[in-house]
């Protein structure tokens, strides 16, 4: 999905769409993008130059780190991103990043890619460690069983052979 610039001569201008799921770009193994997503965008243009503030909704479905069972995550994110050309872009001088350069993206062909804004504020809105629910118990390590939706026999407990030897003087003594 590409915005054209050229369609915006004023100064400031206004662009919402919804796309259907499949419009949007998955990322297997971190996320699916399950519902609809609706942006929302202020477009502000200075000559080449342009800042686009807004917000994306959308519902994605992640993978619980711990049972791997999928589970629904909703996104409500704001963002507010400064668009330059990629000819201004300078990759041949090693220099500091700067506060602004984190805010800043670049453009071609007068067109910005809404996939990877979409993209982009996707990775932001997710967790560091996607749980299904907070007091999610996990995988049993010896079989695997879920162990929110059942229990297992395996004994939990497990002697280092290593201490072997500090446990005989400890029963000596």
């Amino acid at each position: 999905m590409k915005l054209d610039l050229t369609r915006y001569r004023r100064p400031s201008e206004r662009f919402t769409n919804t796309f259907a799921a499949g419009e949007v770009g998955d990322d297997p193994g971190t996320y699916r993008v399950v519902g609809p997503v609706e942006l929302a965008v202020d477009l502000a243009k200075d000559k080449d130059r342009f800042r686009l503030t807004g917000t994306v909704r959308a519902a994605l479905e992640l993978a619980c780190s711990r049972c791997l069972e999928p589970f629904g995550l909703p996104v409500d994110a704001a963002f507010d991103v400064r668009y330059l050309p990629a000819a201004s872009a300078s990759a041949d001088e090693d220099r500091e990043v700067e506060d602004d350069d984190l805010e800043t993206s670049y453009y071609r062909d007068d067109e910005i890619d809404l996939d990877e804004l979409l993209r982009e504020q996707f990775y932001l809105a997710l967790p560091m460690k996607p749980l299904c629910q907070d007091g999610c118990l996990g995988l049993c390590p010896q079989c695997g069983t879920n162990l929110n939706t059942g229990s297992c026999a395996c004994v939990s407990s497990w002697d280092d052979p290593r201490l072997a030897a500090l446990r005989a003087l400890r029963h000596d003594a």
